[in-house]
């Protein structure tokens, strides 16, 4: 069996790549730049396919021949200076991927979503209810482009199921773990705190999970999920308070104490925002990360669990590989951790 990923160089993707090359597949992994950007993967046994999703025509040349496509890659960035190259990466890419796959008659297609297309809460007193799959949403609910083009290209796969094609939608929540190496806007949030940048949090929550957890979800769903179906591939709700004491109790370095009020913190992803559109670089608050954390991103996986049979693993577990990754590739300043951790 031959599986094509796309995104096979991010964070998702590479563990799906893992775990299918575990599964026995032989794995194809369509890469921008080839081997110049994929060394870890050619060491792993993949075949990397220079391509880019957003070219149909190397999108169709990578689905030829393979049974099974697992569509991971996007662009994930909650600041982007030209939105318009994210809406053609996760919208259009998705397009091209979803027609090459049908167009070849792969026998399963696993889209990789996100749960910032679903529901998020308010807290009502100290009530949160979880959002599942079909929890009513729209898109003036999305905050941000990032969740725009994710909402507007999950509707397209919904299309091409219709047309056929059998694919099923996974939303991952919150992964964490190794070979985060860009990283990932949740691996900048623990890098940040082992370099002892985080001094106050923010009154929000998270459904955090083991992105070994996300990986497999993805080959259960592609054996387990019904065709055009959408499941949560998440593990806990946890505020964001919490989530650093358990940072805190794996990596010595102590928790934050300090919440912050929401309106001020706001203004000042406000006014980063404007210099950011002036200079052309990234803010150092971005306002969607500020206006996301508005709402509580809750969830109930059971759907996944009882379908795909999802495993859960501990989040500290997945807490403690993610920050002994990040210390030994040199993510993490050595004076801060000192005397604090020993991998």
């Amino acid at each position: 069996m031959r599986a094509l990923v796309t995104g096979a160089t991010g964070f998702i993707g590479f563990h799906v790549a893992m775990e299918l090359l575990r599964e026995g597949f032989d794995v194809r992994a369509l890469a921008r730049q080839g081997k110049n950007i994929a060394p870890e993967l050619l060491k792993l046994g993949c075949e990397v396919f220079e391509g880019d999703i957003r070219d149909f025509d190397s999108v169709c040349r990578a689905v030829r021949g393979v049974d099974e496509v697992y569509h991971v890659a996007a662009d994930y960035r909650l600041w982007v200076p030209d939105p318009g190259r994210m809406y053609e990466t996760n919208v259009t890419g998705t397009v091209n991927v979803m027609r090459a796959a049908l167009e070849a008659g792969a026998g399963k297609v696993v889209y990789t979503s996100s749960v910032g297309t679903l529901a998020a809460q308010k807290r009502t007193g100290e009530k949160i209810v979880p959002s599942n799959e079909d929890t009513p949403v729209g898109i003036g609910q999305m905050i941000g482009h990032y969740k725009r083009s994710k909402f507007l290209a999950e509707r397209e796969a919904e299309k091409f199921a219709l047309k056929g094609l059998p694919v099923v939608i996974v939303n991952p929540s919150t992964p964490i773990g190794a070979m985060d190496r860009k990283p990932t806007p949740t691996g900048a949030m623990i890098v940040s705190f082992l370099n002892g940048k985080v001094p106050a949090y923010l009154d929000t929550g998270l459904n955090f999970v083991s992105v070994h957890d996300v990986a497999l979800g993805h080959l259960l769903a592609a054996r387990h999920g019904r065709t055009g179906e959408k499941y949560i591939l998440g593990g806990y709700n946890m505020t964001l308070k919490d989530f650093y004491v358990e940072a805190s109790a794996v990596s010595g370095m102590e928790p934050p104490k300090v919440r912050l009020p929401y309106r001020p913190v706001l203004l000042a992803a406000y006014v980063n925002e404007a210099l950011s559109k002036l200079t052309g670089k990234a803010p150092a608050i971005p306002l969607t990360g500020v206006r996301m954390a508005g709402k509580y991103m809750y969830f109930d996986t059971s759907k996944a669990r009882s379908e795909l049979k999802m495993p859960l693993a501990p989040i500290r577990e997945a807490i403690r590989e993610a920050v002994e990754w990040f210390i030994a590739n040199g993510y993490v300043g050595a004076r801060k951790m000192a005397g604090r951790y020993a991998i």
